[in-house]
């Protein structure tokens, strides 16, 4: 069984669960991912089945697009909604001004990555070292931020739409975004819609992912 498979990954589990449970119900044991998705994450996963396994690295250079949901008014010590919070203002940005940061965000931009990521300082993950109580300090990274389109609005949450390029953090900037309102701001949700040309509307139900319907499924590369 050689290909890929688009699959939707739901809330809750890391991206190598995924592959848990597609070699449960396959009975395939070679199989990949083309890039991760916190847990508390959900979408599109794009998953290599045998030998298309070796497209892995080029694959992960894709563009994609997300659907964010970002809280303002307090920080997050991972980034995200499962972090320690820390209050940072109350203030209540215009919509003028929430719009006019993010387009501050958009285009060739300067991140740095968040602690709690898998990026490897020292060959071991960062949030490892992070979790272990040791500093750690991620080198600043160039990406591209494609588009940020306002979805929705309602202090404190604010609803985005981002295509970025590979390598960009959605918890950064998300944490970027707070910075620049004066407010803080954490990521507190996230669905990954698209990858390259692939789409979340055509991804399979991690549940239902049966060597039957894998097989079915799967896209030659």
């Amino acid at each position: 069984m050689n290909g890929l498979l688009l699959v939707n990954k739901p809330i809750g589990i890391s991206s190598f669960d995924v592959i848990r449970v597609l070699r449960r119900q396959t009975g395939v044991r070679k199989i990949g991912h083309a890039g991760t998705l916190d847990p508390l994450a959900s979408g599109l996963m794009l998953m290599l089945f045998g030998t298309a396994t070796k497209q892995a690295q080029m694959l992960t250079k894709l563009d994609k697009r997300y659907v964010a949901q970002i809280t303002l008014g307090a920080t997050s010590s991972t980034g995200d909604g499962e972090g320690d919070k820390t209050p940072v203002s109350s203030a209540i940005p215009a919509l003028e001004d929430v719009l006019g940061a993010l387009k501050g965000l958009t285009g060739a931009i300067t991140q740095v990555p968040p602690v709690y990521s898998a990026i490897k300082i020292n060959g071991q993950e960062a949030y490892k070292h992070a979790r272990a109580g040791r500093q750690v300090e991620i080198p600043p990274r160039q990406v591209t931020i494609y588009e940020n389109t306002l979805i929705d609005y309602r202090y404190p949450i604010i609803e985005l739409e981002s295509k970025v390029s590979s390598g960009t953090y959605i918890r950064t900037l998300a944490e970027d975004l707070g910075a620049a309102l004066k407010t803080g701001a954490y990521l507190s949700g996230l669905v990954r819609t698209e990858v390259g040309e692939y789409s979340l509307d055509e991804a399979a139900v991690l549940e239902e992912a049966d060597a039957a319907m894998v097989e079915q499924r799967l896209i030659d590369l």
